[in-house]
């Protein structure tokens, strides 16, 4: 009788640990979707930035002539 409730016991444990895992995975994975997406829109802010720099340096170009 022993050896089927310390299996029993160690199974819930298991499943208990990888819920536990499941839960850690699942908040770093929102984690790092919200440093992607912050990531995302600052390179979107230099790309625009370089494109506005590059329209004024073109224009700047165009008046030497």
């Amino acid at each position: 009788m022993f050896w089927p409730m310390l299996a029993i016991a160690l199974g819930f444990l298991g499943i208990a640990v990888l819920g536990v895992l499941g839960i850690r995975v699942f908040i770093e994975a929102q984690r790092l979707g919200r440093q992607v997406t912050h990531t995302t829109q600052r390179i979107n802010r230099a790309a625009e930035d370089l494109e506005r720099a590059a329209t004024d340096l073109a224009r700047a170009g165009e008046t030497l002539r």
